[in-house]
Order: structure tokens, then C-alpha cells, then sequence
């Protein structure tokens, strides 16, 4: 594939963006990807300022290449994160869980590409007003935290009212699925699960194993009810989610006490302890397609372009002549 005006843009070669995922989304997978042509990102989560300075010190010791950092906007140092993205001259950035209209003009005064993680086509048109140079589109195909549009019906109505790059998040595995968001508008892809499981992944090999066994309906969607729903792997922990949703001590309405206590440290417990049964393990509906283990990330990118190309090529000639 050629290089887009959006990779060009971004100083990397491939269409291709790392999920931010808490946790996972640290300076080995981050530079592991922007090392194989790709966007990598470290996730700020809630972490402090100089958790996050260490992680980007140790990208750069590990590639020279572009790679962004996610700037949660509802952590309690989101002040601090914009505050460093800036002094250490951060190339690129994606924001989730609000709006970054109040830092904008700083970023670009720093000159930095900011692109928010949206989830409806309302919130696309505010982001473009408000300065962002693109979008992640993601659908409630995804893991962890998603919103209530499918990844295909959203792409293409915000692709039709904005007019800045559009990137597909949310159950894109393969060659197959990048094909099918640059067909309905989308000028790169975003991919979580798939490199969850590379080999530069931190995460423990039990959460890996589970994602690599899952099939099509493995997992779930909880927290609707609290405003905060989370897409992860179906184990006890979203067993009792459920339950806590429900009911509790023969009351027909959700124990808004029990879900905030099952959710403190879920992902951690996932991600760090290897905990398969009282943890979140966040992940996509696209976890029935992948199990290939022990890739690294630049077999991963290598493979998708490969498929992506070999696709648009093979339904070239898809009508009779």
C-alpha cells in the first residue's frame, strides 16, 4: 500500500494506530509498533506526571520513531499530562472520556496533532470545531470503555460530516476489517486486541491465552447502567456485574456501591496479576478471530498489509464483466 496523506501527516508508514489500552499501552508496546511503521501510544490512564515521563523517557531509549500519548481527560492529572506532553514536545496525541477544547490552544501553539476518540457523530462535529487535526471513530465493537454505535454505521456518518482524517476503531482483526474501513470512509485503522497479544504486550500470558481461546460471543458488556459501559472477556467477575445490576437483597434496582467496589482494580488484576476470574479483562468482539500466538508487532503490521492489499486487489474484479 502507498503511503496516505495522513501517515504523512503522522511520520509513520502504515494506517495503522495502537489502541491505548490502561495498563497494556505502555513504552514497549508503543514503541514496538512505531518501530514496525505503525502509531504507537502510551495510555496515561490516571497515572501521575512522572509515571508517564518515565514511560516516554524509555520509548525514546527503545525507537526513534513518531509514537503519541493518550491523555485520559478525567484523571484527577490530567493538568499535569498536558503539561508534559507539551515539554517533552509529544508529536501527536489522542484524548478519551471528554472533550480537550480547554488545552487545544496550547496544543497548537506547541504544535501538536490532536486527535479525540469519539463515539457519535455529534461529538465528531465538535471536535473538528474545536480544532482537532482528526478523529478515532469507535464503535461498541471494541474493548473496554465503548459507546452505542456499531463501528460500521458510525464511520461512514461521520466520515460524511467532517472534513478531517477519520480513523476506525472497534472490531478491525485483520486485513478483511481494514479493507472495510477505508471502503466506508476511514483514513486509518485503530487495533486493541489484536495487539494485546503480541509479543511485546505486557499483558500477563493468562489474559494473552484467554483472548487467543475466546470465540464470537466471549464477551459481554457491563456497567450500562451506570453510564460507563465496558466491553471485556464473559468470567465470575462480569457474572457478578450482572447480578449487581439486577438486584440486590430482593430490591429491583442496580447496588450502585457493589459495581463501583467489583470494578476498583479489575484491569490491573487482568492485565498485571494474570487474575482470569475476578479481573476485567477488556477486549473486543474481534477476539474469535485472532489466534495466532507469539507474534510480534511487526509481523502483525506486516501481515495486515498484506492482507489489506491482497483484499482491495481481490474485489477489484467482484462484478461480471
Amino acid at each position: 500500500m502507498k503511503q496516505t496523506k495522513l501517515c504523512q501527516m503522522l511520520g509513520i508508514d502504515y494506517p495503522i494506530f495502537q489502541g491505548a489500552m490502561a495498563w497494556v499501552a505502555e513504552e514497549n508496546l508503543a514503541s514496538a509498533v512505531s518501530n514496525a511503521g505503525g502509531l504507537g501510544l502510551i495510555a496515561s490512564g490516571h497515572a501521575s506526571k512522572e509515571v508517564i515521563k518515565d514511560k516516554i523517557d524509555k520509548a525514546r531509549q527503545l525507537t526513534d520513531r513518531t509514537f503519541g500519548v493518550n491523555i485520559m481527560l478525567m484523571s484527577p492529572f490530567v493538568d499535569d499530562i498536558v503539561d508534559l506532553v507539551i515539554e517533552e514536545k509529544i508529536r501527536v496525541i489522542t484524548t478519551g472520556a471528554g472533550s480537550p477544547a480547554k488545552y487545544m490552544a496550547r496544543f497548537k501553539e506547541a504544535g501538536i496533532i490532536v486527535i479525540p476518540v469519539i463515539a457519535s457523530v455529534a461529538h465528531a462535529r465538535k471536535m473538528e470545531r474545536v480544532g482537532a487535526d482528526a478523529v478515532v471513530v469507535e464503535g461498541m465493537e471494541g474493548g473496554g470503555h465503548i459507546g452505542k454505535s456499531t463501528t460500521m454505521t458510525l464511520v461512514p456518518q461521520v466520515a460524511d460530516v467532517v472534513n478531517i482524517p477519520v480513523i476506525a476503531a472497534g472490531g478491525i482483526g485483520d486485513g478483511r476489517g481494514i479493507a472495510a474501513a477505508l471502503m466506508l470512509g476511514a483514513d486509518a485503522v485503530q487495533l486493541g486486541t489484536r495487539f494485546l497479544v503480541s509479543t511485546e504486550s505486557i499483558a500477563h500470558n493468562n489474559f494473552k491465552e484467554k483472548v487467543l481461546k475466546a470465540n464470537d460471543i466471549d464477551t459481554v458488556i457491563t456497567g450500562l447502567l451506570t453510564g460507563h459501559p465496558v466491553r471485556g472477556l464473559r468470567n465470575r467477575l462480569t457474572k457478578e456485574f450482572e447480578k449487581a445490576e439486577r438486584e440486590e437483597g430482593g430490591k429491583a434496582e442496580p447496588n450502585f456501591d457493589r459495581l463501583e467496589d467489583l470494578g476498583k482494580g479489575a484491569l490491573k488484576r487482568a492485565v498485571i496479576d494474570g487474575d482470569t476470574k475476578d479481573s476485567s479483562m477488556m477486549s473486543g468482539q474481534i477476539a474469535g478471530l485472532i489466534s495466532k500466538e507469539n507474534q510480534t508487532c511487526h509481523e502483525i503490521i506486516d501481515e495486515l498489509m498484506a492482507e489489506t492489499t491482497e483484499v482491495i486487489k481481490s474485489r477489484s474484479n467482484f462484478w461480471l464483466e
